[in-house]
């Protein structure tokens, strides 16, 4: 039992909460304000109440330090760019004329502003917003938004502690803004930097802060000796300012390694550590190098990115390790819980054997409380806690959903040989020429067309009884019919049938296999507006009985051109899951990708020529340290071919990827043995294509022309350009015209525009080519 004396200070956190509300009340404001429904006042007013909200929630479940700052409009590494005055040159006018909509227009773009670049925020399924940073940047300090939400939580009269973006991991997530000269490192603006954080610490200080939080994930990434020198350089010149509140400098996602020992030796007042399953080396790190005597450590030994509750006993044990290692140990989460959804008790409609092995973020806090209880007064004030925890923990490991022996045996006798195409890629690539007769730079989109208001009005009549299936089926069928006759129209090669009846591209194959839970609210922010309800992966997998085959074999039935089957990879089937913690990832991986095994050899048997099997996110869940990625691109690599490796040689698998850095990961592109991959492309203005030609890829590629997470349509010109950017770096035969991404998101009437521009510059580049009549 921990004594009193020895833990006296324990307080519970976390490290920021989730921003939309029980409703998805901010995406419904925002949109609102974009459509010019809700006006500005409006949107604040909106916005203020889901933040006192959600403290006063954190409050009530007995949380002791509140974060403030990590509410966002759209992504907290956009309002960093904001905070320090890295407004790109493009924007400023807008900015100037109007904060709000300037805003907007970085995040989103407009038709005569190109957005900025998104990419995944470190390993997980949240996009940010990439500052664009050059030589001459001028950094200017504004701290308007970090201490009016301070001052909102303290007129509360609450404990608060403002969350920032940290200045090394700000640069280091920086691009170089377009037409820099190659080789700029925004890590070289670190000096230039520092005085305008100084002057944000300073401006919270006397807004009453006695604790700010400087988040620095990036470090917990390898990083070379200049790299961690200007880690240490820069919290030296943060933490020798007089006029500063204490500062916490935060890690997450993984183990800190080598820049541990910096921050240490760091004249900070506290770190902030991951403890959970994929950084327990922190703890024998923390200990190497003497702890953190005369500091404040929060231990996050709460996982703030699944949605399993904690093992409670498992987390003592640590927590009591790390009382001898620093002045002061606080609870908390491992990262922020924006990660994972709001409220599991508003899913009723779980089985409540199951539910009792959920925890949301209202639950997580519940957990950081009672641990730190446990830790604070000791273990006998939290018993019935914990005896409901040990319960808990058994039912689900004896549980027939975890375990069954059929699908376990099945993954148990896969051989190398399941995985392998019959022929090599040069001998399939001349068979399915010969067999779909496609031209030169064909064109296609990745997947799914607009979903309207009136497609989720059907599914919701249907849920609600107010039309049977065969209505809604009716519904389904005209829709398919519609996006056919306008792709045959518009000129497209290789048509889709539009995904109508999908509701999320994970969700809707997770409803049709065994193994996984859908929720109704578990809504988690991808990125700005977009929301999605991640399906919880609670036990073995198998797939019952044909999930896409009748629409995607009606499609086709309706034209001679080609149209694609559509699947998510296992990959992503994963990352896009809250995935089971209690069996290794690859094991779980070949589960899902024998259950899409037999999706694709019945899409073949029904006439499919073409299937896409889309792994956005292979790169995503790349681990975030080298020494662990050689083992993840095995099992990741082995489950994609397991999935396609049953195909006849002239049937064409393709894949798709977006808003990643796949220059890390050419080789284990090459390794899925697909036959064609379209990537993101426009926001990077076709980076990718130049890093697979400097690999030496040997497949076919489509670098998307059309940047689908931006209203803008682009030109047939603009597109026209990007083209022969892309021919640069691969031959004509070996490029495919296609977006970014699927247009899911999308309007109707930019869509349109969009695709016939589209295709009218695939159309004029084909006809400048010297074998165009090939």
């Amino acid at each position: 039992m921990t004594s009193t004396s020895t833990a006296a200070a324990v307080r519970a956190t976390v490290h920021g909460y989730p921003r939309q509300g029980q409703h998805r009340e901010l995406k419904k404001a925002i949109e609102g304000y974009w459509k010019g429904r809700v006006d500005a006042d409006a949107l604040r007013a909106t916005a203020a109440g889901l933040r006192r909200t959600a403290w006063q929630q954190l409050t009530a479940a007995g949380i002791d330090e509140v974060p403030t700052g990590d509410f966002s409009y759209y992504d907290h590494v956009l309002d960093t760019s904001v905070m320090v005055g890295a407004i790109p040159a493009r924007h400023r006018a807008a900015v100037a004329a109007d904060p709000l909509d300037g805003y907007f227009a970085m995040a989103r773009g407009t038709q005569d502003l190109a957005p900025l670049e998104m990419t995944k925020w470190f390993d997980t399924n949240y996009h940010y917003l990439v500052p664009e940073l050059g030589p001459e940047a001028v950094f200017v300090a504004d701290s308007a938004k970090q201490v009016g939400e301070l001052t909102e939580a303290l007129a509360l009269g609450l404990a608060a502690r403002p969350v920032l973006v940290g200045p090394v991991s700000y640069l280091l997530l920086a691009k170089p803004a377009p037409g820099v000269a190659a080789g700029f490192e925004p890590l070289t603006l670190l000096d230039r930097l520092l005085p305008v954080y100084a002057e944000v610490l300073a401006d919270l200080r006397a807004a009453g802060a006695e604790w700010v939080q400087l988040d620095e994930p990036a470090l917990v990434q390898d990083r070379n000796p200049a790299e961690l020198a200007a880690a240490a350089r820069a919290y030296h010149h943060l933490g020798t300012l007089t006029d500063r509140p204490k500062l916490l400098v935060a890690s997450y996602f993984d183990r800190l390694g080598e820049a541990l020992p910096v921050l240490a030796k760091a004249p900070v007042d506290g770190l902030a550590l991951d403890f959970t399953e994929s950084a327990a080396a922190n703890l024998d790190d923390l200990a190497a190098v003497g702890g953190l005597p005369g500091k404040r450590l929060v231990a996050g030994v709460v996982n703030g990115r699944n949605v399993w509750l904690n093992d409670f006993e498992k987390s003592l044990t640590t927590l009591g390790t790390l009382l001898g290692l620093a002045d002061r140990v606080d609870v908390a989460s491992s990262c922020s819980l924006l990660h994972v959804p709001l409220d599991a008790t508003a899913e009723r409609e779980i089985d409540p054997q199951i539910a009792r092995w959920l925890a949301f973020a209202r639950q997580k806090t519940t957990e950081i409380v009672t641990l730190a209880r446990g830790l604070l007064r000791g273990t006998d004030t939290i018993a019935a806690e914990l005896a409901a925890n040990r319960a808990a923990l058994a039912s689900r490991a004896g549980s027939a959903l975890t375990h069954d022996p059929a699908v376990r045996a099945r993954a148990a006798a896969v051989t190398e040989a399941d995985g392998r195409r019959t022929l090599p890629y040069a001998e399939r690539a001349a068979a399915q020429r010969a067999r779909l007769g496609l031209p030169l730079l064909p064109t296609t989109t990745i997947g799914s067309f607009p979903q309207t208001a009136e497609l989720r009005t059907a599914r919701a009549e249907l849920r609600a009884g107010r039309i049977d299936t065969a209505g809604y089926e009716e519904r389904i069928a005209a829709e398919i019919r519609e996006v056919l006759t306008f792709q045959e129209k518009a000129g497209l090669d290789v048509l889709v049938h539009g995904e109508p009846e999908r509701n999320d591209m994970v969700q809707y194959f997770a409803e049709q296999l065994t193994g996984y839970l859908a929720t109704q609210h578990g809504w988690v922010q991808s990125y700005g507006t977009r929301y999605v309800r991640p399906p919880v992966l609670a036990g073995d997998v198998a797939r019952p009985g044909p999930m896409t085959v009748r629409w995607t074999a009606y499609a086709q039935s309706l034209t001679d051109r080609p149209v694609k089957g559509m699947l998510t990879g296992p990959v992503t089937m994963l990352a896009w899951s809250f995935v089971r913690d209690d069996q290794p990832l690859g094991d779980t991986a070949r589960q899902v990708a024998l259950a899409l095994r037999d999706e694709v050899d019945d899409l073949e048997a029904a006439g499919s020529s073409v299937i896409q099997v889309d792994e956005p996110a292979l790169r995503e869940t790349l681990p975030l340290r080298a020494a662990d990625r050689a083992g993840y691109l095995a099992w990741a690599t082995e489950a994609f071919r397991l999935t396609t490796g049953g195909v006849r040689p002239d049937t064409q698998i393709h894949t798709h990827m977006c808003y990643a850095e796949f220059g890390d990961i050419v080789r284990a592109i090459d390794d899925l043995d697909a036959d064609v991959i379209s990537l993101e492309a426009a926001r990077s203005h076709m980076q990718v294509a130049d890093e697979l030609a400097a690999a030496d890829y040997p497949r076919e590629v489509g670098p998307g022309v059309y940047d689908i997470h931006s209203p803008r349509v682009p030109s047939a010109a603009e597109a026209t350009g990007l083209l022969r950017k892309g021919l640069e770096a691969i031959p004509a035969e070996r490029l495919w015209v296609n977006p970014d991404c699927g247009l899911k998101t999308r309007g109707w009437p930019e869509v349109r525009a969009a695709l016939e521009n589209l295709v009218a510059a695939a159309r004029e580049v084909r006809a400048g080519l010297p074998d165009a009549a090939s």
